[in-house]
């Protein structure tokens, strides 16, 4: 079996994903393309991502878009494909497939955002490196959200990214607390088109809460280099779901 969701191009099939957006409707907020040399292996990254922009524009569905290393394809060439409302996810990843060069946000990178753009700090197994987050934010670049891209096959791995260890890794790096929590509450909600319903306390949302306490005596934060900052961390303290406490 191929090691790339992508790698296989029977698998990036346009018809069967606008029929599972068109079966799914409101359920579905966006199409996620993985143009990585880890997702395509050996396949061409702009067939596959020329696959997903067909089904957008089918569909009308957003892209959840992580990008190619600039070496391979250039990222300018990659984000003017990308309209408003697409997301670029990964983009704290480490030199030399960056976002980021001499301690700059990349021109294109700025231009994509201005059209309406978004970019989503995702950690993943291999996403975050300590120096571009610092670099990014000193530039004045913060991410619109923040997540983990963690799922069951993560579990286990180091460094760690459960999501208030990732939240703890970018308010080390120089993000405000403020704006750290509205990465991951109202911001991906109104994305989504839920923020009647969640990342909200306001009365009529889902009571969906989680309490976080700040351990200043947690061990030092590591990103995927090994690099550590220290300051603490936040930690879960309570989980309540529509209002129970789970």
């Amino acid at each position: 079996m191929p090691e790339g969701c992508c790698e296989d191009l029977d698998d990036v099939d346009v018809d069967a994903c606008v029929a599972a957006i068109e079966d799914g409707q409101s359920l579905i907020w966006g199409i996620a393309v993985n143009a990585s040399t880890h997702a395509c292996g050996a396949t061409d990254p702009r067939e596959v991502v020329r696959r997903a922009l067909e089904a957008r524009e089918r569909t009308g569905k957003p892209l959840l878009y992580g990008p190619r290393r600039p070496e391979d394809w250039a990222i300018r060439e990659q984000l003017a494909l990308l309209r408003p409302g697409d997301v670029v996810t990964y983009f704290f990843r480490k030199q030399p497939y960056s976002l980021v060069r001499d301690g700059r946000v990349l021109p294109a990178v700025r231009e994509a955002r201005q059209r309406g753009v978004r970019f989503d700090g995702a950690v993943g197994t291999g996403s975050f490196s300590f120096p571009v987050a610092e670099a990014a934010l000193r530039d004045g670049f913060q991410p619109d959200t923040i997540a983990t891209d963690r799922y069951a096959k993560h579990d286990g791995l180091w460094p760690p990214h459960d999501l208030p260890r990732t939240m703890s890794k970018l308010l080390a790096a120089g993000m405000p607390e403020g704006d750290v929590f509205a990465a991951v509450t109202n911001r991906p909600a109104r994305i989504l088109g839920l923020e009647q319903e969640v990342g909200t306390l306001r009365p009529g949302a889902c009571a969906d809460l989680a309490i976080l306490g700040w351990n200043d005596q947690a061990p030092p934060l590591v990103d995927v280099d090994g690099v550590r900052r220290p300051g603490g961390c936040w930690e879960p303290l309570l989980t309540v779901r529509a209002g129970r406490v789970v």
